[in-house]
C-alpha cells in the first residue's frame, strides 16, 4: 500500500475508519434535525392537543386542560430532546472529523 511501513498503514488503515464514522455521525445528526424535530407526527399531536385545550375552556373543564397543559409541555420536551441529539451527533461528527484531519497532518508520511 504505497509503500509504506506496516505501523502508517495501519495508522492510515485506522484515520480512515475513523473518518467514516465521523461522516456517519454527522450525516446522521443532520437528518436527526431536518426530519425528526419537525415531523409530521409531533406537528399533527400539537395540532389536536389545542384544539382539545380550546374544547376544554369553551366547556370549562378544568382536568382537560391541565392534561392538555401537561401533554403541551411533553411535546415541547420531545422536540427539545430531538433536536438536542441531532445537535450531538452533528458536533460529534465534526469533531471526529478534525480530530482525523489534526492526526493526518502530524504524522510524518
Amino acid at each position: 500500500m504505497w509503500n509504506l511501513p506496516l505501523f502508517l498503514q495501519i495508522q492510515l488503515a485506522l484515520l480512515g475508519a475513523l473518518f467514516l464514522i465521523g461522516l456517519t455521525c454527522f450525516i446522521i445528526g443532520v437528518i436527526v434535525l431536518l426530519t425528526r424535530s419537525v415531523g409530521k407526527d409531533i406537528r399533527a399531536l400539537v395540532n389536536q392537543t389545542s384544539i382539545l385545550a380550546k374544547k376544554g375552556l369553551a366547556e370549562e373543564v378544568a382536568g382537560l386542560v391541565g392534561n392538555v397543559s401537561a401533554l403541551l409541555n411533553a411535546t415541547n420536551e420531545l422536540i427539545k430532546t430531538t433536536a438536542g441529539i441531532g445537535v450531538f451527533f452533528t458536533l460529534l461528527g465534526v469533531a471526529l472529523m478534525g480530530a482525523v484531519a489534526l492526526v493526518a497532518l502530524r504524522v510524518d508520511w
